[in-house]
């Protein structure tokens, strides 16, 4: 994968060193800032002073103007230079003597400082020392298997360390208190404060030129086996995977996030961050490749040139367009550190954006969507690729540059309407997912408009939640994109959200009736029904409550009936109501239910009212079939439950239109109402011969009155039985019935009184055994009651006694203890320490937490 990384500049050119003298060759770089210094094989140090232009079309050239040109007298080949810019000097190899020479006339220091028996030499980019005038620098000595460390200050040398190695090096670099050594067969990491060193990985010098490069802190690069370019630490460990160089490397350099290598033939670019190739510049018989504080320089024999980096963000530009996101995204990872935060916040923001698009257009939804969400996007850039989705009062416009190269989404699918549908559905997804967002701050109304649009044209199920939920959907536009895709309930739901209930009703209204098509709701009456029952606008409920009565009266009545209850208490008339249903007969009679049975209302009006109408309607349902259908069975239940529960409604007025028929039952309840219960059991026995029944309404008659009132009753019933008018077979039965079944609710001794002679003991046996064992029982309860009143007297008396303790006497001569006055009658309060008062100081007196006790009794003694 080509990169276009940098673009190869010349810098010094042939002429400008040698002119006409082929012979001269050039040997080492060294560039500090804008100074540029050449050393050449016939021992000559050149200086330039170089001069960066970049021109309106972006295209940089660099100019080297010829300073100094200095010649070192050793007739050897200038090996090596450094510059120390702290100390204006720099540092040159020569015939194995490194002498320190000023920056700017390249005159020798006059106390002429040397270092000898120099191979190699390093600065220490990362000194241990504090000393802020001297510089460290390492060499590798003539000496066998010896590297040695220095001091190097403005006009003097001092050595620090002497290290021995276990073969002769043949490169190095430092950090701190680390070498990383080429030696004959092998690379190393040795401490040289400590002495410890690690085996990194093993390599032939005779075969390849070794490449040891510091790259940061703590890290270095070298070139290992295999053609591999190898990252390791100090503490002998890769934390990046290798490059892959070629055999023949000659040097190596970076600028992050590239490591250039050199070989006879090329110049090779890969990537610190994914180890890839990225670019490859053809250069033939270079043989210096060095980086000098980001600018990267190579050179040949005869000339000097500058690999000069295209801006990162051109290249991550350049890789976007041609659709490869994952470079693009890992270079813009890595150009953090070499750009500020903000500008790089806001870059990268761009960049995850425009990669976001590139996914879309390929319909990689989901990495499409993290790159979206990672990048911050405004998410109109993305709603306004859809046409006519983004409100018509909307003012977005794309921002500029554009992120992507496309008008709409007709041109990016090229009207392939599967893809058209694919991206419609994730912009569905994705809209509802941003919209609770922090995203959709500022946006909500265009989000929720937008994806209201796509809901109601792709008919999906979620529309009707959007427009239940909050939402921020803008009326006109949604009202006009719901009624073009015949989605009018929706578009009721849009009116209810925005306070126009009355449209709604009337959009619902028109679909029940058939008027507009929409099958949305197949129970939209029952919803309509509801919506009135909590809507708050009286005047709608009224004015809708005759289209939903006559609809089904049973079911709009509900209206009314399943309100609140505070509304119903505050702002509706029972009585209007009533009103209103007299001409929906089973909606009168359940709203009345409603007030009697669920809301209990004690009025007597509505009681009895309910009552007439329960009446009614069975003695019409009678008139028709006089047989109990169904339903006369259910009113006949109500009625009787009602007749039986309630004591509001009027008893004689009911009766009165009750007289005549055959609701004997109902007459004898109401009889029963009255007191009458004679009457009513007559009618019980005698009319329904429902002996169960009369048994049941001694019961249900004396529920909330005392045993007695329930015994005479039961006896009541009994006489009816036996009574003269009774035929003498016909009621002997049910009468042994009653005794047998309900021995506790008669007094037995009457009972034996009233019944025949002719009865056995046999017949009724179990009510004699029933009646004797309750005389049993309540005897025995008669005296434990007896015996624990007895006892509670007993404790009474003892308290009394225990109260009264010493006896009190009371002359003439006793005093009270707070007016100090003498008794006048034998009236007195006794304190618990033995004194007494008068009843009226006692009373009187302030209490006082630390001196006044209360009394302990009162007592009238003489």
């Amino acid at each position: 994968m080509s990169v276009k990384a940098f673009k190869l500049v010349s810098v010094v050119e042939r002429e400008m060193l040698m002119g006409d003298k082929n012979y001269i060759n050039i040997e080492c770089l060294e560039c500090c800032g804008k100074n540029l210094y050449v050393g050449t094989n016939d021992c000559f140090i050149f200086h330039f002073l170089l001069d960066e232009k970049v021109s309106t079309a972006g295209k940089t050239t660099f100019a080297a103007t010829k300073q100094l040109c200095k010649y070192l007298g050793l007739k050897k080949p200038v090996s090596e230079l450094k510059a120390a810019s702290a100390l204006a000097r720099l540092l040159v190899l020569c015939d194995n003597t490194i002498t320190l020479v000023n920056m700017l006339n390249l005159e020798p220091v006059p106390t002429g400082a040397r270092i000898k028996g120099a191979v190699a030499f390093a600065l220490n980019e990362n000194p241990v020392g504090g000393d802020p005038f001297c510089v460290e620098l390492c060499i590798i000595s003539a000496k066998r298997r010896t590297v040695q460390v220095f001091l190097v200050f403005e006009d003097r040398v001092q050595i620090l360390k002497e290290v021995f190695t276990p073969e002769q090096p043949c490169a190095l670099a430092v950090d701190g208190y680390y070498l990383c050594l080429a030696l004959t067969t092998q690379y190393i990491i040795l401490n040289y404060n400590t002495g410890v060193s690690q085996d990194l990985f093993p390599y032939c010098s005779d075969e390849k030129r070794p490449i040891v490069k510091r790259i940061g802190r703590q890290e270095f690069l070298l070139a290992g086996p295999g053609g591999l370019g190898m990252f390791a630490t100090v503490d002998g460990i890769s934390q990046r995977a290798p490059v892959h160089w070629s055999e023949n490397v000659i040097g190596a350099a970076l600028c992050f996030p590239y490591v250039v290598a050199l070989d006879e033939e090329f110049i090779t670019v890969h990537s610190m961050l994914d180890q890839q190739q990225k670019q490859t510049l053809p250069f033939k018989e270079g043989h210096i490749l060095q980086d000098f504080e980001g600018k990267v320089i190579v050179a040949t024999n005869k000339g000097v040139y500058i690999l000069v980096p295209l801006p990162l963000e051109k290249q991550i530009q350049d890789l976007l367009a041609s659709h490869r996101v994952e470079e693009a995204l890992v270079l813009a990872k890595g150009a953090r550190r070499n750009i500020p935060k903000e500008k790089f916040q806001v870059m990268y923001k761009r960049i995850l954006q425009q990669a976001g698009f590139i996914q879309f257009a390929q319909l990689q939804f989901l990495e499409a969507k993290e790159l979206f969400r990672s990048g911050q996007l405004d998410v109109r850039e993305l709603i306004s690729l859809y046409p006519f989705l983004l409100p018509t009062s909307s003012s977005f416009i794309r921002c500029h540059p554009p992120l992507h190269e496309y008008a709409d989404l007709n041109q990016l699918t090229q009207g392939d309407q599967e893809k058209v549908t694919k991206c419609k559905r994730f912009l569905m997804s994705y809209l509802n997912e941003v919209r609770s967002t922090e995203v959709a701050n500022g946006y909500k109304e265009d989000i929720d408009t937008a994806l209201l649009k796509l809901y109601a044209e792709a008919n999906h199920e979620s529309l009707l939640d959007l427009l239940v939920s909050e939402n921020f959907c803008l009326l006109t536009d949604s009202a006009a994109w719901l009624e073009k895709h015949k989605k009018y309930f929706a578009l009721g739901l849009l009116y209810h959200y925005n306070g126009q209930d009355a449209a709604a009703l009337q959009l619902w209204v028109k679909i029940v009736d058939g008027d507009i098509e929409d099958s949305t709701r197949s129970d939209l009456y029952e919803y309509i029904v509801d919506f009135l029952t909590f809507c708050s606008d009286q005047d709608l409920v009224w004015k809708y409550s005759e289209w939903v009565l006559q609809k089904n009266e049973e079911v709009g009545v509900q209206i009314f009936t399943k309100r609140p209850l505070e509304d119903q208490e505050k702002n509706i008339n029972p009585d209007d109501i009533i009103n209103c249903l007299n001409k929906y007969p089973k909606a009168r009679i359940k709203y009345l239910e409603h007030l009697v049975l669920e809301r209990k209302i004690e009025k007597e009006k509505y009681h009895t009212h309910l009552a007439v109408l329960y009446l009614e309607a069975i003695l019409q349902l009678k008139s028709v079939t006089p047989d109990n259908g169904a339903e006369t069975t259910e009113l006949l239940l109500k009625l009787r439950s009602l007749l039986q529960k309630s004591d509001l409604y009027r008893i004689h007025f009911i009766l009165d239109k009750i007289q005549g028929t055959d609701l004997h039952m109902e007459s004898a309840i109401l009889y029963g109402k009255l007191e009458e219960h004679e009457k009513a059991l007559q009618i019980l026995v005698h009319e329904l011969q429902d002996f169960g029944a009369a048994e049941e309404y001694c019961v249900w008659s004396s529920a909330r009155r005392d045993a007695r009132y329930r015994r005479r009753l039961f006896h009541m019933l009994l006489s009816v039985y036996l009574g003269p008018g009774s035929p003498d077979c016909a009621l002997l039965l049910p009468a042994v019935d009653l005794l047998n079944r309900h021995p506790a609710e008669f007094d037995a001794a009457l009972v034996l009184q009233v019944v025949p002679e002719s009865w056995s003991v046999q017949l009724l046996s179990p009510f004699l055994a029933g009646a004797v064992r309750q005389s049993v029982h309540t005897r025995r309860m008669t005296q434990a009651a007896l015996g624990l009143a007895q006892a509670e007297n007993l404790i009474y008396k003892y308290e009394k006694v225990k109260q009264k303790g010493t006896p009190i006497v009371l002359s003439d001569t006793k005093v009270c203890q707070v007016c100090q006055n003498p008794f006048c009658e034998p009236v007195f309060v006794r304190y618990p320490n033995g004194g007494v008062v008068h009843t009226h100081c006692a009373a009187n007196r302030q209490p006082n937490s630390n001196t006044t006790q209360h009394p302990a009794s009162s007592s009238n003694q003489t």
